[in-house]
């Protein structure tokens, strides 16, 4: 009987784009589900962007839109990156959802009602010169406990320990890197401890690997402590029932996500939600990265368990990425966004790359660039597309494309690639893709090694009928060889199926033959990839930055040094303000219509905090004449005025005496 399944990935933060490291969990998590549906098996994918925040918050103030626009905006960058790797989900929503709120107050309410929540006063990190509560992620310094520098507020990336904030050694600010104070507010916080027991007998039951029940034992001994939950406004987020200036924090009702993604896609599908997330009939799997696996294990499991929701079946953790030995890096090039690798090379490469290093284990693993280069060539294209390149081809041209039957050497190879079904299947379902990799690259081996036995480019020209025969078998090898690969090259097989005629590739179909029938014209299934495309690939995600000095107090690094005949290219104008407006939807903006030198220029300045319309019509502005415009959701910018300052109304905008001529140029 099918199974029914629901899988979920840890959600991406809507507050920047899709890079090689986040893809890691993705593609394991894709490679997974399309092994299940491969089998018949019902097995749904939901995930979401992850877009509370003061991060969010930010960001969108720095843009002079409102958060709802940009997480809209990130939303579609982060599906269009999904979709051009393969990566399939059955939903893919957003926590900033109706749904979300509803299951984030219900959690909280019921929770609250189990004597679960309690509120006290706590001492927070707050940034004078921000105006504002730093969030965990907000502050960095010292690690407490291993002292391991640059770590955030919540948790250490080295040792992977929780505390707060307000424990780091040498804590600053990460926006503006000045050392934040400490100010009393009530939060409310999570007794995560009155979930002790039920949480230590979900481990034993094996809900994650035990290298990491033996980490969560270590949590356990030294005592789970209450969680804070709420943060105080300005806040993007829900806010929490009864209050004004008190929200939800951003991990409470970003795994609720997973519960929002699947009800929306229950409605729309006329599906019962209790019955899939609640009910015995659906099986509940997580996969997540070992950086959130105290939250995800701990803290997650609590409320579902407080709350009364069933939790999930297994917790499947993977480790981080790192290219060529080491973290990833901008200024090497090697933090590399999803977007910029589809620029260059076929998504398909690294989905089999990836494959090729994955276990089923939490340990990281490395994307070497001259181990990528080689292994491409070397399998997909040395193993896989070169035997079908050299069997549909022939065909075609010499053979009216037509398949004839097998021989006993034919059978005999086919039955060897057959009989590795089980452990193929077995390695998939364990999530031990390493091992599925290795298995179908050695019966790629088998299958070349039958072609230069048989040599069918010798043959042909002295016995068609031999070579027909020789070809069906390397046909129907190739044909076994993309069933097994589907999940992984999914585009592959779909070449292959069209090119052989078939209707479908599926595991049930290992036993069929291909005899007697036609194929269709072969297509080229992968290209060799060239050293350049990669040094490309690296070179256009380089930042280069000047080296950060020595200070007392931390300082931001300095931008790249432009020489003077880059500051010779800057063209300053005198321009007259002829006319100043809001624009609606964008609370930091004003819209100027500049007369300059007989012209009319438009620009969109971040201004309207320091300035009203009012007041600007007539003034004599400094114009940046030739910035390259441009389009902004409210209309072409043109140019820009010069303008300086910390933000809100310490912005001081740049005027021109009032004898100066609009047009005339500044040296």
């Amino acid at each position: 009987m099918p199974r029914k399944i629901v899988v979920t990935s840890a959600l991406p933060y809507a507050n920047g784009p899709i890079h090689l490291g986040h893809l890691v969990e993705y593609l394991q998590t894709d490679i997974w589900v399309r092994f299940q549906k491969m089998l018949g098996n019902e097995c749904l994918y939901f995930c979401a962007d992850d877009t509370h925040g003061t991060p969010v918050m930010l960001s969108a103030r720095a843009a002079g839109i409102n958060p709802e626009e940009l997480i809209t905006q990130i939303h579609k960058e982060h599906k269009a990156d999904f979709d051009e790797f393969g990566i399939e989900f059955d939903n893919y929503y957003s926590t900033h959802s109706p749904e979300n709120k509803y299951f984030s107050e219900l959690i909280f309410n019921r929770l609250n009602e189990a004597g679960s929540i309690v509120t006290r006063d706590v001492e927070q990190t707050y940034c004078e010169n921000c105006k504002m509560s730093l969030p965990d992620r907000f502050v960095r310094g010292t690690c407490p406990k291993c002292k391991a520098e640059d770590q955030y507020g919540d948790s250490c990336e080295v040792c992977s320990s929780t505390y707060q904030p307000a424990e780091l050694i040498n804590p600053y600010c990460s926006t503006c890197r000045t050392r934040p104070v400490l100010k009393t507010s009530e939060h409310y916080f999570f007794k995560l401890d009155d979930y002790e027991q039920q949480l230590r007998d979900l481990i034993a039951g094996g809900h994650t690997q035990k290298s990491v029940a033996n980490k969560l034992d270590e949590w356990f001994n030294a005592g789970l402590k209450d969680w804070d939950i709420s943060r105080d406004g300005p806040y993007f987020g829900f806010k929490i029932p009864g209050e004004e200036n008190k929200y939800f924090y951003v991990w409470l009702d970003a795994p609720i996500g997973y519960m929002a993604s699947a009800k929306n896609y229950c409605d729309r599908n006329n599906l019962d939600f209790d019955t899939l997330w609640n009910s015995g009939e659906y099986e509940l799997y997580h996969f997540i990265g070992k950086d959130i696996m105290y939250f995800h294990a701990l803290f997650w499991p609590a409320m579902l368990i407080g709350s009364g929701m069933k939790t999930a079946e297994r917790l499947f953790i993977h480790g981080f990425l790192t290219v060529n030995g080491e973290k990833m890096s901008k200024s090497r090039g090697t933090f590399i966004k999803a977007s910029t690798y589809a620029k260059h090379l076929n998504p398909e490469y690294l989905r089999y790359y990836y494959a090729s290093k994955l276990s089923d284990g939490i340990d990281d693993i490395d994307l070497r660039m001259d181990d990528f280069l080689n292994k491409t060539n070397s399998d997909l294209v040395g193993k896989f597309a070169n035997l079908a390149s050299r069997s549909g081809p022939m065909l075609t041209k010499k053979l009216n494309s037509e398949l004839g039957r097998l021989d006993e050497q034919g059978k005999e190879l086919l039955d060897k690639l057959i009989a590795a079904k089980d452990r193929i299947m077995e390695d998939y379902e364990s999530l031990r893709f390493s091992a599925v990799v290795r298995s179908i690259t050695a019966l790629a081996d088998e299958a070349n090694r039958y072609v230069e036995q048989n040599q069918p480019w010798t043959t042909v020209k002295t016995d068609l009928e031999k070579t027909r025969t020789t070809l069906t078998a390397v046909i129907n090898a190739v044909r076994i060889l993309a069933i097994y690969l589907k999940p992984i090259l999914p585009k592959y097989a779909e070449k292959v199926q069209r090119f052989l005629n078939v209707d479908t590739l599926c595991f049930a179909d290992l036993d069929t033959v291909l005899e007697n029938r036609k194929i269709n014209n072969f297509e080229r299934l992968f290209e060799r990839v060239k050293e350049e495309q990669v040094n490309a690939m690296v070179e256009e995600s380089k930042e280069t930055q000047a080296p950060q000095p020595a200070a007392t107090e931390p300082v931001e690094p300095f931008k790249p040094e432009c020489t003077i005949e880059d500051f010779a290219k800057i063209d300053l104008r005198i321009a007259k303000v002829l006319k100043a407006e809001s624009v609606e939807g964008a609370d930091r903006l004003l819209r100027l219509v500049l007369g300059v030198g007989g012209q009319e220029k438009t620009v969109f300045a971040a201004i309207a905090t320091a300035y009203k319309p009012e007041d600007l019509t007539g003034k004599t502005v400094v114009f940046l004449a030739n910035l390259k415009p441009r389009q902004m959701r409210f209309g072409l910018s043109e140019g820009m005025i010069l303008a300086s300052g910390t933000g809100g109304k310490d912005i001081f905008m740049l005027t021109a005496d009032t004898g100066a001529k609009p047009g005339q140029e500044i040296h």
